[in-house]
């Protein structure tokens, strides 16, 4: 795979955008669903646009939407007792820089795309720091290139926000580019709605956790370590409309069932095959489940801390890979079923204890990325081309296709031979008429 050109940088570069007029200076409060040590990371979003936006729109824009939006301006920290973290709402500023790259569009899509490489790196501003708390919560690039398009990088801390809240967040950067109007949505940013009961109870069983459930004595592998272990290269699938119905129909009729749901059973089987783990081992699906309307009451609108639990379907390797995708489909529905008011309070009260930790040791962790709107951002010079991860990771998501709405990419990274077993074990549900034009989907 051809690597990018570097990135000049002209100027003093990176600058940083500071709300435009005063914010509150106060503490943000994280809730354990933000700072546990699973989500001590930053969502980094790639964006191509065939028109590019003045640099100067876009930092004054910035700086109006950093007034509502003004913990992204501020610096995340541990609290006074170092149990957990919380947001210095200071209004330091976002970092935003800006480059030029000599490559044009088609020739991103064309050599680069759907698979992220090492040197889409160079297209994010690298923030030197001692570590993950000295990284300023927001940082963008805009790179320019030679045909008048550009690339946007974003990465946002994950403490602060989830999936639908980097949506709400970026929609609202485009709407102050385009319009002078407020916000069609206003920010909720207290997080108290979900504070621990006191005392904590933990009522239900949280098998996606370590320290929960008894260990299985069967499994001394690590499938986790083993992948964090290996030279990794990128797998992306993606499905279409007419693939999704078709997978969707080796459960019908007698189970109805969702485009999240299937797709989430054929790649967790796919994923198992293709390790070629111990048929008698336990493995694990944990995929994120939007709560905000399953509390009672319902998170406020305009919520964009995190508003997700992972629920957790478990199947030994055996049942999974030799059974009927009926039998998936249905567990990950158990496991989506789960997710109650009481189950997320559970969850909180369970986050307590700062030792617990997300059990990825057996896991495939699905995050999905399609249908959060993150496809349909608009600065001004149209929907994007391009839309996707800057970088991949062991960890799988479902991500939106610029040119089709309702197609789904699938990506996660493995080892090389892994690769070709699972892009090969993905598709040979299709038949000989779709089979021709298999590269399509990969």
């Amino acid at each position: 795979m051809q690597e990018l050109p570097d990135c000049l940088y002209e100027g003093e570069q990176p600058s940083l955008i500071t709300p435009s007029s005063p914010t509150p200076n106060q503490t943000l409060y994280l809730s354990n669903l933000d700072d546990h040590h699973f989500l001590r990371f930053s969502i980094k979003y790639l964006y191509l646009f065939q028109k590019s936006i003045p640099s100067l729109t876009l930092k004054d824009s910035l700086a109006r939407v950093l007034v509502d939006y003004y913990p992204f301006a501020g610096r995340i920290r541990a609290s006074d007792d170092g149990r957990k973290l919380e947001v210095d709402c200071n209004g330091e500023g976002a970092v935003f820089a800006e480059a030029f790259m000599d490559i044009a569009c088609q020739e991103f899509l064309d050599q680069h795309s759907p698979k992220p490489n090492k040197s889409w790196r160079k297209l994010l501003f690298k923030v030197q720091a001692q570590g993950f708390l000295d990284i300023p919560p927001l940082v963008i690039q805009v790179t320019y290139l030679r045909c008048g398009g550009m690339i946007l990088c974003t990465a946002i801390n994950h403490c602060i926000c989830d999936g639908i809240g980097t949506s709400q967040f970026l929609h609202a950067w485009a709407h102050a580019t385009t319009s002078q109007a407020h916000l069609p949505t206003r920010p909720f940013h207290s997080r108290h709605v979900l504070d621990p009961r006191n005392p904590p109870r933990v009522t239900h069983s949280h098998p996606g956790f370590t320290g929960t459930t008894t260990v299985d004595k069967n499994s001394t592998f690590d499938i986790c370590k083993y992948l964090q272990s290996q030279p990794l290269a990128p797998a992306t699938l993606t499905f279409s409309t007419s693939h999704l119905l078709r997978l969707k129909k080796t459960c019908a009729p007698s189970l109805k069932c969702t485009t999240f749901e299937v797709l989430a059973a054929h790649t967790w089987r796919s994923w198992a095959q293709s390790l070629e783990l111990p048929l008698s081992m336990l493995v694990k699906l944990l995929f994120s489940v939007n709560m905000r309307k399953k509390l009672n009451p319902e998170l406020p609108q305009g919520y964009y801390g995190n508003g997700f639990v992972l629920a957790c379907a478990e199947s030994k390797v055996q049942d999974l890979v030799d059974g009927n995708i009926y039998h998936v489909v249905k567990s990950i529905q158990e496991a989506k079923a789960r997710i109650t008011d009481e189950y997320v309070r559970s969850t909180i009260d369970l986050l307590e204890d700062k030792t617990v930790k997300t059990d990825v040791s057996s896991s495939l962790v699905i995050s999905q990325w399609a249908r959060l709107g993150l496809e349909e951002l608009d600065l001004g010079g149209g929907k994007p081309m391009y839309m996707g991860p800057l970088t991949s990771d062991i960890y799988c998501l479902f991500l939106p296709v610029a040119e089709d709405n309702d197609a789904i990419r699938v990506q996660m990274s493995l080892p090389e031979d892994v690769v070709k077993r699972l892009e090969y074990n993905m598709v040979k549900f299709l038949d000989g008429k779709d089979n021709e034009d298999e590269n399509s989907y990969v």
